[in-house]
């Protein structure tokens, strides 16, 4: 049987693998075999009689836990066995935290560490007190514009309208004996960077990657936000194509406008706010990245994200106002949502990306039209090759030229200029097998 999240082969006893004993306590639990090699093969222990004793006290006294210490024997060799229980309180060795992840022992350190202490005592981290904050600190307006989007949703009754700022703290559980909690200053007052830094939200229109036109950055609490990055994004940032329905306006986004605001949602809600970063939001011609400092739970992957999945916010306090004023639905519903969504609006869905504390959303527009590759700033020649992509699958340079009656040199310079644009890559071999197709996201 081979090394697994929960078991663990070691040759020969040493005590470093106490690090390793107490990443199981803090974990699932698992075992470790002294005895066996890394393919889980037996080697067996000779000093076996000794390790019996040796090693439950090891265990015991750094690191204040017991473990079932067992001798196992097979085809005339000795070996150990060291089951160990997973503990609802933090085990430290020496002072120093580890923690079993995967087949993998990491030591947590830094946010990590503050992070697991607090679970291990029933907090997250926006559930955490903020002293010397009082209630007439927080802005009143914020209160009245959640009150009225929670009736307008059906999530608060109409006598909640009455309620003062002390009630509706009570009701979202974000007070304690009249000491405010960080979800209730994340939500509520006017200024959470003097408590939490990043706590706000930048936006910037790229025409590349190191080309930026211009930027805006939005601060206040997170309903507003929430709020003025929405109206920055259908408004400045994007455009809306202009329609009418007898003498009523309709106005048609690039994107739906409610996946927009679900990914924004998603970014503050699950956002680590240990990172001093701000949530970030780069618009392009053709699509938009919204990033936020954050990583998915503990053994999910991008695609646990893409099926059905249980709603595990990082920051539960905030996500339940946010339920309660109508923002969002319950049930880990927000990704089918967007998907959705993309899908009604005939544009591609949208993309996400985990690695380490970097999170991405990324929408893309349907740019494959002549309308949207013109303003893109193509010319008609480029304009021609990329729907011939489109059509074909691949273009190479002899058939550029061909389409579009040019030499090579000139083929070859405007199809450079598609590859910098991200419209296309190069497939194939180079030299006479190479190709060009749309750049996958």
């Amino acid at each position: 049987m081979p090394e697994t999240q929960n078991i663990e082969y070691k040759s020969s006893w040493h005590e470093e693998y106490l690090d390793w004993i107490c990443g199981f306590a803090n974990a699932q639990g698992g075992k470790i075999y002294i005895g066996k090699n890394d393919k889980g093969n037996l080697v067996g222990v000779a000093d076996y009689k000794e390790l019996l004793e040796k090693i439950p006290n090891k265990i015991k006294n750094q690191l204040g836990i017991t473990a079932e210490v067992n001798l196992l024997q097979e085809d005339g060799k000795h070996y150990i066995e060291i089951v160990v229980a997973p503990y609802s309180v933090p085990i430290s060795l020496r002072g120093r935290y580890f923690y079993r992840s995967g087949s993998v022992k990491q030591e947590l350190t830094g946010a990590a560490l503050n992070e697991f202490l607090l679970e291990r005592i029933g907090k997250k981290w926006d559930s955490v007190p903020i002293p010397n904050v009082q209630i007439e600190d927080l802005k009143p307006e914020t209160f009245e514009f959640f009150k009225e989007k929670g009736i307008k949703s059906g999530r608060l009754d109409k006598d909640s309208r009455n309620d003062t700022p002390l009630q509706v703290l009570e009701n979202l559980k974000l007070v304690d004996k009249n000491i405010l909690n960080r979800a209730a200053v994340m939500l509520f007052h006017p200024d959470p960077e003097k408590f939490v830094s990043g706590a706000y939200i930048k936006i910037g229109f790229f025409r590349t990657n190191a080309d930026l036109l211009f930027h805006d950055t939005i601060h206040g609490n997170l309903f507003e936000q929430i709020e003025k990055t929405m109206d920055l994004l259908l408004t400045k940032y994007t455009k809306a194509l202009i329609s009418y329905d007898g003498l009523t306006r309709v106005e048609t986004h690039e994107y739906p406008k409610d996946a927009l605001r679900e990914a924004l949602l998603n970014a503050v809600a699950h956002k680590d706010y240990t990172g001093p970063y701000p949530i970030q939001i780069s618009v392009y011609a053709d699509k938009i990245m919204m990033w936020n400092y954050g990583r998915l739970p503990e053994n999910w992957t991008v695609e646990d994200l893409l099926d059905k999945h249980s709603s595990q916010p990082r920051n539960p306090d905030i996500a339940t106002a946010f339920f309660r004023s109508g923002y969002v639905e319950s049930w880990g519903r927000g990704v089918d949502k967007m998907k959705n969504l993309c899908l009604e609006a005939k544009i591609p869905i949208p993309t996400f990306s985990c690695k380490g504390n970097d999170f991405w959303t990324i929408f893309r527009k349907d740019i494959y039209n002549e309308q949207s590759l013109k303003e893109l700033g193509l010319n008609d020649r480029q304009v021609k090759a990329v729907l011939y992509v489109v059509e074909k699958g691949k273009i190479t340079n002899s058939e550029y030229q061909e389409i579009n009656e040019i030499s090579e040199r000139t083929a070859s310079r405007e199809i450079s200029e598609l590859v910098k644009t991200d419209l296309l890559e190069q497939g194939g071999s180079f030299g006479a097998g190479s190709f060009y197709q749309i750049k996958t996201p």
